[in-house]
């Protein structure tokens, strides 16, 4: 497959891509051996937990040679304070592991930038479509070389919202199927992707209006956030919160979506 070279006039944003390629190009090679694990008495889920784990490397490896002061939060690694706290990189490398494990190719690499507490550029790449979003504060959204902007549907019932069911704890899944069946009722179309950082990016490339979910982490979020405001659309907590960064909850959507999604699917 062709990979598209992307470069553009930011040296963070140049450094972030060129970490989310190159980890995305390992996970691909990785991704070709799932189909032989899965037969195998052991199966494919120590092999995966190596994938995630080798691609966390390389996105270390390459943030680290850019700016080596800077802090980090990542999945596998957890908090790694820099002897600069106020610019930190927030790593998935490997969003969409229960797909990439029964050899479904919806996965995608995710490096958020944090400045001061402020997310202020993110990179989404899904390497086997070889679709690059990107996008810095101000800066506007991309998919490759394409702007991005949100859709404009204003109505529940002629919209498709993304979600998933990602926790196991009883609780959340009964709030997550609430949530679902509340807009289901009111005419919406819902798909589970299995990725939050691919859904994040489909809202702002219009392929889809809306996503609404809770219990993730904050490096499932991060890059999505400013890439979909930077399409114009509007991230913020299930009931009005200004921090969706945190995890907790998040819906992202275009503005006349935005009350109307929130209010579907406010349950605690």
């Amino acid at each position: 497959m062709l990979r598209q070279r992307v470069l553009t006039e930011s040296p963070i944003l140049n450094v972030m891509i060129e970490a989310a390629q190159k980890a995305g190009r390992g996970l691909v090679r990785d991704f070709g051996e799932i189909e032989k694990l899965q037969v195998s008495r052991k199966g494919p889920g120590d092999f995966v937990s190596n994938a995630d784990k080798k691609a966390e490397r390389r996105i270390e490896e390459i943030l680290l040679k850019a700016r080596p002061d800077y802090s980090f939060l990542m999945e596998e690694s957890g908090e790694k304070k820099g002897l600069d706290t106020d610019n930190r990189w927030i790593v998935d490398p490997l969003d969409g592991t229960l797909n990439f494990l029964h050899g479904l190719p919806c996965f995608a690499v995710s490096i958020g930038y944090e400045k001061q507490g402020e997310i202020v550029a993110g990179v989404i790449y899904n390497p086997i479509l070889d679709e690059l979003f990107w996008a810095e504060k101000g800066k506007g959204a991309f998919m490759n070389s394409q702007r991005l902007r949100v859709a404009g549907r204003k109505t529940v019932q002629e919209s498709l919202f993304i979600t998933d069911v990602t926790s196991s704890n009883p609780e959340s899944k009964k709030v997550s199927l609430k949530r679902q069946e509340s807009l289901l009722n009111e005419g919406a179309i819902i798909r589970l992707l299995g990725s939050t950082v691919l859904g994040l990016a489909y809202v702002a490339s219009g392929r889809a209006d809306g996503y609404f979910g809770g219990f993730v982490q904050p490096w499932d979020v991060a890059a999505g956030i400013i890439i979909v405001r930077e399409a114009g659309g509007f991230v913020q907590e299930i009931g009005g919160g200004t921090h969706p960064e945190s995890g907790k909850s998040l819906i992202a959507t275009n503005i006349d979506l935005l009350e109307p999604l929130d209010r579907a699917v406010n349950f605690s």
